[in-house]
């Protein structure tokens, strides 16, 4: 039977079988919607992502990225992992930049030299968001039902929707909150009417480094081990929240996925003027785990 190559690769971590995996199938451009729906249900993992010829739009390669349940018109660990496996087949030149058309425009990914451990393999990734948005502060009881917390929870700047490409709403909650956080999946679908379309993420902030959980039930991932979307939004959450200063650009670590034992960590920058977040960017690495063949759908 006919079949697709496909690479799954680990995602914002430096060791396999952590950070957040993606199947990377190639070569499926003439699949319809539906057939490349039935592939990630197979692969069921947060997204599996599919990379085809740009169509016109003067980036390198036009990508779309698919959860379980529906398909994201942009998504962070999927572009970072994408990049990694093309420039490694050599279907991308690298080092430097590299450009992804997608549901939010045309992205910039820039993939650095690898260490020369591994001849041929790509060093770690950085995306640069779409341009960011940050909404009016939010009513915080909902999202804390969300997560099964309550208000005495609350710690910090109040919750809005921010993004840079994908929104999610943004709580920011005492470090033991993020811990007893629990999904509650009608609850995170209703948030939908808040504009939470990427879903909720549930963080205590040091100064320095977020300690994150991203809760995506809406879209059929209840929780998540590691979103370069939601890392990236969170920079114009920050910015938001006077967390950051107004102008110039500030460094923050984001780690997640540790309550899923699979340990995530997250380089996030964001560049203020007058204020406002005026451009976000995360990177971390990509280790390979798996190659194989799978069957195309009929």
């Amino acid at each position: 039977m006919p079949t697709l190559y496909y690479e799954v690769v680990d995602v914002f971590a430096a060791t396999p079988f952590v950070g957040n995996p993606l199947a990377v199938v190639l070569d499926a451009d003439d699949l319809p919607p539906d057939a490349l729906q039935a592939l990630a249900r197979e692969f069921n993992l947060s997204e599996t992502a599919f990379p085809m010829q740009p169509a016109g739009t003067g980036a390198d390669y036009r990508l779309r990225i698919f959860t379980p349940t529906a398909e994201l018109p942009f998504a962070g660990h999927p572009s970072v992992g994408t990049a990694w496996v093309l420039a490694r087949l050599g279907r991308v030149r690298w080092p430097g930049a590299v450009t992804q058309s997608c549901g939010a425009g045309v992205l910039t990914l820039t993939v650095a030299p690898g260490d020369g451990t591994v001849p041929g393999r790509p060093g770690s990734v950085e995306l640069t968001g779409g341009v960011p948005s940050a909404g009016r502060p939010l009513e915080a009881t909902p999202l804390l039902a969300a997560v099964g917390l309550s208000a005495p929870d609350l710690a910090g700047p109040p919750p809005r929707v921010c993004g840079t490409g994908l929104d999610f709403g943004y709580l920011s909650v005492r470090p033991d909150a993020v811990v007893r956080a629990k999904p509650d999946l009608p609850r995170l679908r209703e948030l939908a009417s808040l504009g939470v379309a990427g879903g909720l993420s549930v963080s205590a902030w040091d100064g320095t480094t977020a300690h994150t959980r991203v809760f995506a039930g809406a879209v059929g991932v209840p929780e998540d081990p590691a979103t370069g979307s939601s890392a990236l939004g969170y920079g114009a959450w920050l910015a938001a929240s006077g967390l950051v200063p107004g102008d110039g650009e500030s460094r923050y670590v984001v780690r997640q996925g540790a309550e899923l034992s699979r340990p995530s960590v997250l380089a996030g920058a964001v560049v203020t003027r007058a204020g406002v977040a005026v451009q976000c960017r995360v990177a971390g690495d990509v280790v390979p785990v798996a190659t194989g063949e799978i069957v195309r759908p009929g």
